[in-house]
């Protein structure tokens, strides 16, 4: 077991957990001419946040590595910061795909950590969340035009 590479899967935790609340709030608040094309992807994405906490929780289990289980240690370790609860529409896109790009480079990283220890598992499981949202942050981009 790699610590760096359970460590760098731990951030990829943290960082859906913050992010699958941040949706949510997103979900709940979203108001505007776009309410209905945001109210449907924010609960798409944060659905998609649930699974991917899941598996990569379960992948550091595997590990024999400890995963972050409270909200406290996910606020401490994630890359990426909670809503404000004041964000309009495209603030909140906009958010979504900023930490999406900081994400990308940390899966990225995580990915050659992963190929490093020979860990095909892991780095196969990383690899897809990356290419989901690479998908996901070219169609909020396109969004916001």
């Amino acid at each position: 077991m790699s610590k760096e590479l359970v460590s760098a899967v731990n951030q990829q935790v943290a960082n859906w957990t913050v992010l699958y609340v941040k949706l949510h709030n997103y979900h709940w608040y979203i108001k505007g001419k776009n309410f209905f094309t945001l109210h449907a992807k924010f609960e798409e994405l944060y659905n998609e946040a649930n699974e991917h906490i899941d598996e990569l929780a379960e992948r550091i289990l595997a590990l024999e590595g400890n995963p972050v289980a409270t909200m406290k240690e996910c606020l401490d370790i994630a890359s990426i910061k909670e809503a404000t609860g004041s964000e309009k529409e495209e603030e909140m896109v906009q958010s979504i795909v900023d930490d999406f790009e900081k994400m990308l480079g940390e899966l990225q990283e995580a990915i050659e950590l992963a190929e490093d220890a020979k860990d095909e598992g892991t780095g196969d499981m990383l690899i897809a969340v990356k290419q989901s949202l690479k998908k996901h942050n070219w169609m909020l981009k396109a969004y916001l035009g």
